[in-house]
């Protein structure tokens, strides 16, 4: 495999997007206080930003990558994300739970690029 754009674009704009995507999903936990219609808003303006650069980053990938590689791609970087949000942003602390459950999905994710069979 050979690192050029198609390979290495729709990794970078997946790891962006998934921030802006965590900010629009869980974000809103740290304003508890404030009305659900305002952050379900602030959420929307939040997910556009994100699906400027995942549709991109789909469209560009699917060109070296399949569909299937894509989505993994996604679900480990959305992992990723998630986890280092979770800690810094909410306090949150990770378990050996987490990393098992994680350990497990990085190992699917390994079947989907390894194969076919």
């Amino acid at each position: 495999m050979r690192l050029s754009f198609p390979y290495l674009a729709p990794i970078l704009m997946l790891v962006a997007s998934n921030v802006f995507m965590t900010f629009a999903w869980y974000g809103h936990l740290k304003f508890g206080s404030k009305p659900l219609w305002i952050v379900v808003g602030v959420s929307w303006a939040i997910a556009f930003f994100e699906y400027c650069l995942a549709v991109p980053a789909n469209r560009i990938g699917h060109t070296v990558y399949s569909a299937a590689e894509l989505k993994t791609m996604q679900e480990v970087i959305t992992l990723l994300v998630f986890a280092v949000f979770s800690v810094t942003v909410l306090g949150e602390k990770l378990t050996m739970n987490h990393a098992v459950g994680f350990a497990m999905i990085f190992g699917g994710a390994w079947f989907i690029f390894r194969g076919p069979f």
